[in-house]
């Protein structure tokens, strides 16, 4: 049976529930260097690159390592691998920008292709460039509007974030990263069974 966007949903909530204050201060600080290198120094916030990856898996890790602290020096784990991490965001960024560049729709439509990069570069040391950027296509063959839908399922709180001034991300941002790692733990299932079928 297909799960739609409200069992992902439950899943990341249930994931954080009792423990907002660990990822609410992983969040703060991510945010916080996030803004201020990119506020003030726009050619080295290229180099934050890799921190964005090490925020996104740290929800991975927590699944499968029952709910692992949240550490604020793992924001840097990205870096342990700085030439793989960082030529494959920047290279998946520049592909998104290209077709962006073309029309709105279809930049979005490969965006969400490459949506599960992080987390094959994370469970695939050997892949990297369009190696991981295919593999996240792959995984996603047919998934595109599910995950739209999942995205689009957080406009609510979205809005919400905007009213309170952003605040409201320091919750919003780890519960959606939460959602969107067991959704890649679902999907990385699936396309396991479809190769080995």
């Amino acid at each position: 049976m297909e799960k739609n966007s409200k069992y992902f949903r439950e899943l990341g909530w249930t994931q954080l529930q009792d423990r907002w204050s660990e990822p609410v201060i992983y969040s703060l600080v991510y945010l916080i260097i996030i803004g201020v290198v990119s506020g003030s120094f726009s050619v080295l916030a290229l180099l934050l690159l890799p921190m964005g990856y090490s925020y996104s898996v740290a929800f991975l890790n927590d699944i499968r390592n029952g709910k692992e602290p949240f550490k604020v020096e793992t924001l840097f784990d990205g870096y342990k691998d700085f030439m793989r991490i960082f030529g494959t965001t920047l290279l998946m960024n520049v592909y998104i920008f290209l077709w962006t560049l073309l029309l709105i729709v279809p930049g979005i439509i490969k965006s969400i292709s490459y949506s599960q990069t992080y987390y094959v570069l994370k469970d695939n040391p050997e892949l990297k460039f369009n190696e991981a950027i295919e593999r996240s296509m792959e995984m996603m063959e047919g998934r595109k509007m599910q995950y739209f839908l999942l995205m689009l399922s957080f406009i609510g709180w979205i809005i919400l974030t905007i009213l309170t001034c952003g605040i409201l991300s320091l919750w919003v941002t780890p519960y959606m990263n939460a959602t969107f790692a067991n959704y890649y733990e679902h999907v990385k299932e699936e396309y396991e069974k479809r190769i080995t079928a």
